[in-house]
């Protein structure tokens, strides 16, 4: 644990934006993580928590301290007939998390494979991808206060979890640091291969019985072929959120783009990609100076190299315009500008 000065953050966004902190520590336990709160240098500045950096944009250099979540660790804590409950340090990263659980033949995580962060920032915003949330698995976490560095345990309902939602984004912002997660996985999988390419990509591999590894696969190859890798290419996956409106919005958008795609979330509303929309818009693929939209998923903005996160801030600015122009719908990011 040492705390540095006049940092850069350029290795730990997956943007590659080039940024610094005024202050950078990482630590690798509850107990180092206590001491830095009582460094009386720290009392005063703002904390900004880092994890694998793969869900913000750096739009200017941080002045306060960046604290860098390294706690490690999966054990299995308890289990019952039909459950086995997983507990994972905040610093894991989240694919990780997920072999482990398809090792020991554990449900529940698999269609979430290859998401990229870590564990401790899962929950945050209730990452899901092809028909699961983390909330459909999610037990409890602990956390600590960051004013006070007290030790607190979350249940599903304290975390108030929606759509790429939860409390610490809302009304616990910038309070708490996760610390671990705990994650009821089943013994007797029920998989969910119904949601977006999953089942047409299992007939392609010729699997005709598939276990959880056999979806993981899947997820990882239709994510592999879709979604830039941010080791080769600046991007920090899905910039926005799929919108929810109302189903009668969506019958008067019927007619004239009668094309667009829509999954129901209640009998009142429906969510539209807004990969679709941004298409539509004439996005895809766009290139401006040394960044600009991926060509081989709409909702990826992408930095080719050395562009600043206030250019791709603008980018995404005027992609919302552009969709709420033509279609009357607002897109939100789901990506953390800071």
């Amino acid at each position: 644990m040492k705390l540095q000065a006049d940092f850069s953050l350029k290795p730990y966004n997956t943007f590659g934006i080039d940024v610094k902190a005024k202050l950078f520590a990482r630590f690798e336990t509850v107990q180092e993580l206590q001491e830095l709160l009582r460094m009386p240098e720290l009392e005063n500045e703002e904390k900004l928590i880092l994890g694998g950096g793969s869900n913000l944009l750096f739009t200017k250099d941080f002045d306060g301290v960046v604290l860098q979540n390294g706690i490690k660790g999966i054990e299995i804590i308890a289990e019952n007939d039909t459950h086995t409950f997983v507990k994972a340090g905040g610093g894991e990263v989240w694919h990780r998390f997920v072999l482990y659980t398809l090792d020991q033949n554990l449900g529940g995580v698999e269609n979430l494979s290859l998401i990229p962060g870590t564990v401790g920032a899962s929950p945050l915003q209730n990452i899901g991808a092809y028909g699961v949330e983390l909330k459909d698995v999610f037990e409890e976490l602990e956390a600590v206060e960051l004013a006070t560095g007290d030790i607190h345990t979350f249940d599903k309902e304290a975390c108030r979890f929606g759509y790429r939602e939860s409390a610490f984004k809302n009304e616990l912002k910038g309070r708490y640091l996760v610390t671990a997660v705990t994650f009821k996985l089943q013994k007797n999988h029920t998989l969910n291969t119904s949601y977006g390419a999953i089942k047409t990509t299992l007939d392609e591999l010729k699997v005709i019985q598939p276990t959880i590894q056999d979806v993981s696969a899947a997820v990882c190859h239709i994510r592999q072929s879709k979604l830039p890798d941010p080791a080769q290419i600046g991007n920090a996956g899905s910039f926005f959120k799929n919108p929810e409106i109302p189903l009668a919005l969506y019958e008067t958008l019927k007619v004239n783009f009668p094309e667009m795609p829509a999954y129901p979330v209640s009998e009142t509303a429906v969510k539209v990609p807004a990969g679709w929309l941004i298409e539509q818009c004439g996005w895809k693929g766009k290139v401006i100076e040394n960044y600009g939209v991926h060509k081989n998923q709409a909702l990826v903005l992408v930095n080719y190299g050395g562009a600043s996160g206030g250019k791709i801030q603008q980018l995404a600015y005027d992609i919302i315009a552009s969709v709420e122009q033509k279609f009357g719908i607002t897109l939100r990011p789901e990506v953390n500008i800071i």
